[in-house]
């Protein structure tokens, strides 16, 4: 797995590449976590356009992050989602929690509106 990390804005971009299973899952989660709180980002978006593969370890990284962010007052997105990892997302539920966006402009915009403004 490849990890390519951006800050703009208070928001964290990760473009995930590879595939994300137990052991990689750990890596990611431990890697999001520490550039959250050096960089005291408040969002995260993470581009999953080169994720090959997903297994039920990195929905658990996904819905982790997103419980701790939204703990914190804080929001996640999703962006570029490859098709091979997308009936993952749908069938385990992540697509009614955390937004998909088309684009990481789209998702950066709408990560960037109050809470109560945001698209449904």
């Amino acid at each position: 797995m490849d990890l390519e990390k951006k800050i703009r804005d208070q928001c964290l971009l990760i473009r995930v590449r590879g595939e994300l299973d137990h052991h990689w899952s750990a890596v990611l989660r431990q890697n999001i976590d520490r550039s959250l709180e050096e960089h005291g980002a408040r969002n995260l978006l993470l581009n999953l356009e080169g994720l090959s593969f997903m297994d039920s370890s990195g929905v658990g990284v996904l819905l982790g992050r997103y419980r701790r962010l939204a703990a914190q007052g804080g929001r996640m997105a999703l962006c570029r989602v490859s098709p091979a990892v997308i009936k993952v997302l749908e069938i385990s539920g992540v697509s009614k929690i955390i937004p998909f966006y088309q684009s990481e402009a789209e998702a950066f915009r709408n990560l960037a509106l109050p809470a109560q403004r945001r698209p449904q």
